[in-house]
């Protein structure tokens, strides 16, 4: 099939719902780095988060009342951190996972592996234009946020259409990738196209999505929950480090 095209969908060729789940904490994230494509594992911190998050998603979603037949199907960003947050979750359950580079977090060019502060430095009026959503990053390379958008959504619609109502579609991705392909097929992005009107998830924290199918064929996605996160992080300091 042709990426740039989607088929048509059908209600009972769809998932029941999808969960968009944040990687766990990196190096990266400690240090205020931007990270895009770099392909930065996890750290003991993180290691930790997607232990717990992985614990809460069999908790709350495997198993829970749609019949003997329920399944999951898993698919990540190729990039390690993704790749390791998914494996959290899927090795409990003997479930493959699948790889797709259409997932991977937004590419930000020759600012990939520097700190914020680096860039307020070395680029000032550059730096705050990005802070400020109005594409300063764009300039140094950056990929544009709605590329991302749209490449999130044309991933999510054909993953979608690989399962059956008994089936929930686990998708293990990165900060940005998920913020902006939320905004992208909730029509958010047609309303405020500097995508600022959600924020990026916590690390290992997830979001859940139900997809309608219309007469047409095309998909309406209706958001059940946004940048949810297990119990435990309400109760300590999730990003503090684990001893």
């Amino acid at each position: 099939m042709d990426e740039s095209q989607h088929e048509p969908a059908r209600q009972d060729h769809v998932a029941h719902s999808v969960i968009l789940v944040r990687h766990g904490r990196t190096s990266y994230n400690a240090a205020g780095r931007i990270q895009g494509h770099v392909d930065i594992p996890l750290d003991e911190q993180g290691r930790w988060q997607v232990e717990q998050t992985g614990r809460q998603l069999r908790s709350l979603y495997v198993g829970k009342g749609r019949g003997k037949r329920e399944k999951e199907l898993v698919v990540a960003s190729d990039l390690d951190r993704a790749a390791a947050t998914a494996h959290a979750f899927a090795d409990e359950l003997g479930v493959d996972i699948n790889f797709d580079e259409r997932f991977r977090e937004r590419s930000f060019g020759e600012w990939e592996g520097k700190a914020v502060d680096d860039l307020k430095r070395e680029w000032p009026q550059d730096c705050a234009s990005w802070l400020a959503g109005f594409g300063g990053e764009l300039k140094h390379g950056a990929e544009t946020k709605h590329h991302v958008g749209q490449r999130g959504e044309q991933a999510l619609t054909q993953w979608v259409q690989r399962a059956t109502p008994d089936t929930d579609l686990y998708v293990f991705s990165h900060g940005a990738w998920i913020s902006q392909t939320l905004q992208e097929i909730l029509g958010l992005s047609g309303r405020s196209e500097d995508f600022m009107s959600m924020v990026s998830p916590r690390n290992a924290f997830w979001s859940r999505l139900a997809p309608m199918v219309r007469d047409d064929g095309t998909i309406r996605w209706r958001l059940l929950e946004f940048n949810h996160g297990p119990v435990i992080a309400q109760e300590l300091d999730w990003d503090r480090e684990r001893r």
